[in-house]
């Protein structure tokens, strides 16, 4: 009886011991999700600012650009088109505005201060509140999973225009229209959809500009102007 019993709990230590925790997948062209909830990545949250997909954007179109705040220039040794540089350049702190340098001069008064400089225009109150939400929920590189693109009801007054004010409207304004291209009014939108270049270049098609700079727009927003470029580009 006594063997028996020996026997049995040996073979339960050899089938504890032989337990091993499952190994993390890293697969190439997937981002690891950095949410700490598990998968590569989550559904939105409509709460929370994403790095990547709310704050990034803004600063490629208004700040990370030749001149300014791209790689190559790095005026005053600030590099503004990845987390890890907006972090570490623009000396960001998570949960506290106050001691970020990138929201100081963002929401500076002084024109030789302020960033954007003049003659480019400031960033929107809509904008500033995104990155200031951003920094005081830690400022982190979150991502996440669009699971609802709305493509009924668009119009320029109600989608296109948001988006171009995000992507775009930095480099193309009614100030600073780069190639003479205006995309922060309807008029300059309706110019460019009526020509066919706009969706040349958000697709990154062949014999077009790459736009906008520092990546491809999402694909839920290249799908919206899409079919409001073939619905005749309203207007509201």
């Amino acid at each position: 009886m006594k063997r028996f019993l020996v026997l049995g709990v040996v073979y339960m230590w050899v089938m504890a011991s032989c337990q091993h925790k499952p190994t993390e997948l890293n697969v190439p062209g997937i981002p690891k999700d950095t949410s700490g909830t598990g998968g590569n990545k989550q559904p939105c949250d409509s709460t929370i600012v994403y790095f990547g997909r709310d704050v990034l954007p803004i600063l490629n179109s208004n700040c990370a650009m030749s001149g300014c705040h791209d790689a190559g220039t790095a005026s005053d040794g600030v590099v503004l088109n990845s987390y890890d540089k907006v972090i570490n350049t623009g000396k960001v702190v998570p949960f506290d505005l106050n001691s970020s340098d990138l929201y100081e001069v963002i929401t500076e008064d002084k024109p030789d201060k302020i960033m954007p400089p003049p003659p480019r225009p400031k960033l929107t109150a809509t904008q500033i509140a995104l990155i200031a939400k951003w920094i005081n929920q830690g400022a982190k590189n979150l991502v996440c999973d669009e699971q609802i693109c709305d493509t009924v009801n668009i119009s320029y007054a109600n989608m296109i225009g948001k988006t171009m004010t995000t992507y775009c409207a930095g480099c193309h304004n009614a100030n600073n229209p780069s190639a003479g291209v205006n995309l922060s009014n309807y008029e300059g939108m309706a110019a460019i959809a009526a020509n066919g270049k706009l969706i040349g270049s958000i697709t990154h098609a062949a014999g077009f500009k790459a736009m906008p700079q520092g990546g491809k727009l999402p694909a839920c927003e290249i799908k919206q102007i899409q079919k409001w470029v073939a619905m005749g580009y309203p207007n509201n």
